[in-house]
């Protein structure tokens, strides 16, 4: 039997085929999505019990989350609660110079590349997994633009000392693959992210990391292979650091604001021992078209936290190329 569960104000989740006793149906914003039947979406529908989320093995804790109450709001996917939560998160980020002029190429006019050094930038391959979230279980990747804040023109030092250390980013993404159906609907429809559903899989832990994004074909888009820098654990929230987004919807720029609470990290600026394979796909033509030079920075979070918000609408002024 199809679910009828629905995220506040929505319509009972049609039928998509044939049942699985593995999933169950729900609608977002007209578009029915598969999830796992008795997850934490089934369940919860966002609005998920944190005293239930603290009874996994897998979850360090929630205090994190109990600092930040969620709000209902109406989205293009429907009525929603806002954050999105996650709970046990892994991430791996390479960050590479790139010069500003094959960057901007792929920018749009309103926005700038946060630059290093005059006429160098930095762009960035990510992996994340998530193995507790409020969406239930998925992976992603990202190929992504450092940029300059759009909050004011000119680009301070604070600015550029947090862009370097990954603290405080502002960020434009050019990919961002996924590997379940309701994160595509919910990151393509609710944030105006350029999400697809592909095979994609992502294993981090203290002494490996490794990722593979499959192209249309099932070969690569792009894979990493790398020895885990490493990790140094924090009590949580001692370490928070935030990303925002820039996203164009319906001709109107909107930011979104992810805020991360590291648990254990670890970096290394040496390019030793990793391999990163750059196949055919979109992933890597995304890559390709920035012209890295090198990578200067390989972080790795072994296990962390996340709070997605909602995008906003923001001005984002001219800027001249």
């Amino acid at each position: 039997m199809s679910s009828s569960r629905q995220e506040p104000g929505g319509r009972e989740a049609g039928r998509q085929g044939a049942d699985r006793r593995d999933t169950v149906e729900a609608d977002l914003g007209g578009r029915t999505v598969t999830v796992p039947r008795g997850g934490l979406y089934d369940r919860y529908r966002m609005d998920t019990d944190l005293d239930e989320v603290a009874r996994d093995p897998r979850v360090t804790g929630v205090d994190f989350f109990r600092q930040l109450p969620k709000t209902r709001v109406d989205s293009r996917i429907g009525p929603t609660l806002t954050p999105n939560f996650y709970y046990r998160i892994s991430t791996a980020r390479l960050t590479m110079l790139a010069r500003s002029r094959a960057i901007r190429a792929r920018l749009p006019k309103e926005l700038a590349p946060l630059e290093v050094a005059p006429g160098l930038g930095l762009v960035s391959v990510m992996f994340f997994r998530y193995d507790v979230c409020d969406i239930d279980f998925y992976t992603e990747a990202a190929v992504g633009i450092a940029v300059k804040p759009a909050r004011h023109g000119k680009l301070g030092f604070f600015d550029l000392v947090a862009g370097l250390k990954n603290e405080d980013l502002d960020s434009y993404v050019l990919s961002l693959p996924v590997s379940t159906q309701i994160a595509q609907v919910r990151g393509h429809g609710g944030y105006g992210f350029p999400k697809w559903v592909t095979a994609l899989d992502v294993d981090i832990d203290a002494q490996r990391t490794t990722a593979s994004v499959a192209n249309d074909t099932g070969e690569v888009d792009l894979a990493l292979t790398a020895s885990t820098p490493k990790q140094t654990a924090y009590p949580s929230g001692e370490r928070v650091g935030s990303l925002t987004s820039y996203t164009s919807i319906n001709g109107t720029w909107h930011s979104t604001l992810s805020q991360t609470n590291v648990l254990s990290s670890g970096t290394t600026r040496s390019a030793r021992g990793i391999s990163l394979e750059v196949g055919k796909g979109r992933m890597a033509e995304d890559l390709r078209s920035l012209k890295p030079i090198r990578t200067i920075q390989f972080d790795v979070m072994t296990e962390g936290q996340l709070a997605l918000h909602m995008p906003v609408p923001t001005s984002v002024p001219s800027r001249n190329k």
